[in-house]
């Protein structure tokens, strides 16, 4: 399997097989609602769609980066969410870099999203997909971001069939950016426990798959050992 790792501002053609890593955190946020119950996630385009949506449909749960804000319910941290109640919800997630990655790849055959939390499982779809190439979207950073880029290279090794030891990607992961403006408080909207559940190996055993469906970019947990999955 060939990979290459890419920025949202890098992508000059539609790929095959698109895996979209956002670590801290729209992904690992996006795992955490479907674990707390969630039935899907909406991607949305900008702020304002994800409102209208909410305003079409009052029972869908919004949520966004940076500091609570009217017609919102939640902030973009898993820490914030871990403990909500999501049980046949629709959660519609706008964030800066993770939903803009995933709809930049919205025709890509396959498009999944991914985090540590999932990686494993991540891995296992690809190899029972058995691509010849795979393009991870390093949504952080304009590319950059070491926790998704580090990640995005985990997943690589794994999905084609190594064994690395994940103890220098997540070290690097909990040593960016990111990581550091989480455990200081400089993002609104976060907890400093933030770090700690966005570096869970493995916490989950789904992937997530997003998908059009009737004009909406939609996440849906999906498992490695499936016959119908992604």
């Amino acid at each position: 399997m060939k990979a290459r790792f890419l920025g949202i501002a890098e992508l000059t053609d539609v790929p095959d097989v698109a895996v979209v890593v956002d670590v801290m955190r729209a992904y690992t946020v996006a795992a955490w609602a479907f674990a707390r119950g969630a039935e899907r996630v909406v991607l949305a385009e900008s702020l304002e769609d994800a409102l209208a949506l909410k305003a079409r449909h009052p029972d869908w749960v919004t949520l966004k980066d940076g500091s609570p804000a009217p017609g919102f319910d939640l902030v973009n941290s898993p820490a914030l969410l871990r403990d909500t109640d999501l049980s046949g919800r629709t959660v519609v997630q706008k964030t800066t870099a993770g939903t803009v990655g995933a709809l930049a790849v919205k025709d890509a055959p396959l498009v999944l999203c991914a985090s540590f939390v999932v990686a494993e499982a991540t891995a296992g779809l690809l190899r029972a997909r058995a691509p010849r190439e795979v393009t991870f979207v390093v949504t952080g950073g304009s590319g950059r971001a070491e926790e998704d880029l580090a990640c995005a290279e985990y997943i690589a090794g794994r999905a084609g069939g190594d064994a690395p030891d994940a103890g220098p990607y997540l070290r690097r992961a909990a040593s960016s950016r990111s990581a550091a403006e989480l455990t200081q408080g400089v993002r609104e909207g976060s907890s400093p426990e933030d770090v700690a559940l966005c570096l869970e190996l493995d916490r989950f055993p789904f992937a997530m798959a997003a998908a059009v469906e009737d004009s909406l970019m939609v996440l849906r947990q999906v498992t490695p050992t499936d016959p119908h999955s992604a």
